[in-house]
């Protein structure tokens, strides 16, 4: 259906890890699982006088706010589907677009953002459409999926999908095509029994996610770069001073007395001690010191100010 460039570079052949990564596998049994569950009780199958379709469906689909909700339908909604079409399509964009997401962020980081789009279009769905239309139970992947989709876009905006296999568009005009449809019909409810504003809250969370996450990783990369350029120019001086130091004690040998010789070793063993700190910030962060440790290199940093 596609072929991603964007900015992760041209576009490869899966290997079986990408093709089906394991959180793109596990969310797949689970939905084929559930709607295999589906199937077999609407057969019919009755406890006295309830159907166990019907209280299979009252616990688990989402229902508005003081009809029927439980929070635990925020997440279990996902996984029920109204019918063969619903869950196919779903899927299929599932797998179609979230395999290179798995692939880039790693299971996951992939599972908690498509949980969380999720969740987000069932809030969004609870409190924004009973503001255009009356709600009813809600059921699917799609806010989800709307989730996927946004991030696909952002990450390979260059991106070629083919519209029903025969027209090439760019995933972020796709994307926002897509969006902008389902805010049409949310907000004039042209087109019932679809919950629209849970497929808008799944790509707006996504959205938020995907904005936050950028910002966190340059905030902790530039306090990375800080850390990384003060641990460079604490070594550059220390070794610059060592190698001073221990010119000068060869030039000037036959004039020290035993006591300026174990000064010498203690401050040849305080360099050592300072050097393995410096590296222990470089592997573990600042944090991972101990005070008697911190205490070190404040005293260090001082005596080369």
């Amino acid at each position: 259906m596609f072929s991603s460039y964007g900015g992760y570079g041209y576009y490869t052949p899966p290997s079986s890890f990408r093709f089906f990564p394991k959180g793109m596998k596990a969310l797949l049994i689970a939905n084929i699982s559930v709607f295999f569950l589906q199937l077999f009780l609407q057969l019919g199958i009755r406890v006295g006088n309830l159907y166990l379709y019907q209280v299979f469906f009252r616990l688990f689909a989402l229902y508005p706010l003081g009809d029927g909700f439980y929070v635990w339908q925020l997440v279990t909604y996902m996984f029920l589907h109204g019918g063969f079409f619903h869950i196919l399509f779903n899927m299929l964009a599932l797998w179609f677009f979230g395999v290179e997401l798995e692939s880039v962020w790693g299971t996951r980081r992939f599972l908690i953002y498509y949980f969380l789009c999720g969740i987000g279009g069932g809030l969004t769905n609870l409190f924004v459409t009973p503001l255009f239309a009356i709600p009813g139970p809600t059921i699917g992947a799609s806010g989800a999926i709307y989730g996927i989709l946004l991030a696909f876009a952002m990450l390979f905006p260059d991106a070629p999908i083919f519209l029903y296999f025969l027209f090439p568009i760019k995933a972020k005009y796709f994307v926002a095509i897509f969006i902008a449809i389902e805010l049409f019909y949310g907000v004039t409810g042209t087109e019932g029994g679809v919950a629209h504003f849970a497929h808008l809250g799944g790509a707006f969370i996504g959205f938020i996610y995907l904005m936050y996450y950028r910002r966190s990783v340059g905030i902790l990369d530039r306090a990375g770069d800080l850390v990384k350029d003060f641990v460079s120019k604490m070594k550059n001086t220390i070794s610059y001073k060592k190698t001073y130091r221990d010119t000068t004690i060869i030039t000037d040998a036959k004039y020290e007395d035993i006591s300026d010789r174990n000064h010498d070793r203690a401050s040849l063993y305080s360099q050592e001690r300072i050097d393995k700190i410096l590296d222990k910030i470089s592997e573990s962060g600042y944090d991972s010191l101990t005070e008697e440790e911190k205490e070190i290199l404040f005293k260090a940093s001082k005596k080369m100010n």
